[in-house]
């Protein structure tokens, strides 16, 4: 489960992604880890009103739930994997205390800080793992106090949402179906049936309007030098999965 403490080795810093985080990389990472945390569910209960939606029209993006918050409400998919499926970067050590301020600034639109375990997949090469394994990841999440947190809504009601919204950072499909390719690509077992659904209820509604579905994301590239800038960047605000 998620804590607030901070991490108690610098030199390892691992940033865990559950959303556009998967298939766009953040900056100065060394190693990326497809892996899984517990304890949460992953689910589109988050507005967007500033990448994949506007303040006019939220789009809708995904936050995770602890699990035993979520087991209290009503929810249309009424089951759950145990595993949220993502990937783990590695910021290099050198630029750990500018990745760290650069987050903190980022701190906006409902999201905050937690930090929870995250397991590795099986396969994964053990030279690239730290020493310590489950690995202490932070991890961002719109908690049920913040005011984007949707909450429970008909899936009608979501890909209706997710059809109609468009904003800086691109189409709200976009983002959708971006996701489930990203964790249909992590492993044989990544699959998230609530993405699913909502991405098969979206392709029905495309083809029904005639409306293409847009093409693949591409796979993560490799390291990029990135220069942070403390004003507004809509890329850099999406990396970071607060705003994504």
């Amino acid at each position: 489960m998620s804590t607030v403490a901070p991490l108690q080795d610098a030199d390892e810093f691992w940033l865990f992604g559950y959303g556009s985080l998967i298939w766009k990389p953040p900056p100065h990472f060394d190693r990326r880890i497809p892996g899984f945390i517990t304890g949460y569910v992953r689910r589109f209960w988050q507005a967007s009103q500033d990448h994949r939606g506007t303040p006019e029209a939220p789009g809708r993006v995904v936050t995770l739930i602890e699990k035993s918050y979520w087991n209290q409400l009503k929810d249309h998919h009424d089951s759950a994997p145990e595993r949220v499926w993502g990937v783990a970067y590695r910021i290099v050590p050198e630029r750990v205390a500018e990745v760290k301020d650069y987050l903190d600034i980022r701190e906006i639109n409902g999201y905050t800080i937690h930090y929870t375990p995250f397991h590795p997949a099986a396969g994964v090469d053990p030279a690239t793992l730290p020493t310590q394994v489950p690995i202490s990841t932070l991890v961002y999440i719109g908690t049920p106090e913040n005011d984007q947190f949707v909450g429970p809504e008909d899936p009608r009601r979501v890909v209706d949402v997710i059809f109609h919204s468009h904003g800086p950072s691109g189409p709200n499909p976009d983002y959708l179906f971006g996701l489930e390719k990203a964790l249909d690509e992590l492993s044989a077992e990544s699959g998230d049936e609530h993405v699913t659904d909502l991405s098969n209820r979206l392709r029905e509604m495309m083809a029904a309007r005639r409306v293409p579905t847009p093409g693949p994301h591409p796979a993560p590239g490799p390291p990029q030098e990135h220069h942070f800038r403390r004003a507004s960047s809509v890329d850099e605000q999406e990396e970071t999965e607060k705003t994504s």
